[in-house]
């Protein structure tokens, strides 16, 4: 954590755990939708900051990184389950896919 970006490790850390044990297949769609890779087969997230999340995701059989930036800096921890419920909304209206209704 540094002035320019609030969150500590242990909590990218965390949020890490969460999303790549339990939204596997959003960050898949988010990487896919929003992160420039529409051939992804698969994506875990890889780290974050104040200005973006990052993945690392599968095309081709091997791993690249995508970054991709929230709507604005964020300074909290609960406005990054905000962004990335955001995210696989908008992820999932770009490639013609159902609403999740189940964040």
């Amino acid at each position: 954590m540094t002035e320019n970006d609030p969150f500590t490790d242990d909590v990218v850390r965390q949020i890490m755990r969460h999303m790549n044990d339990d939204h596997p297949g959003d960050c898949a769609i988010i990487a896919r939708g929003l992160g420039g890779v529409p051939d992804a087969t698969a994506a875990r997230m890889s780290g974050m900051d104040a200005d973006g999340i990052d993945f690392a995701a599968t095309v081709d059989g091997a791993e690249v990184p995508v970054r991709i930036p929230w709507s604005g800096r964020l300074t909290e921890r609960p406005q990054v389950r905000h962004e990335v419920v955001r995210m696989s909304d908008e992820a999932r209206r770009v490639l013609g896919l159902a609403p999740n209704d189940g964040h």
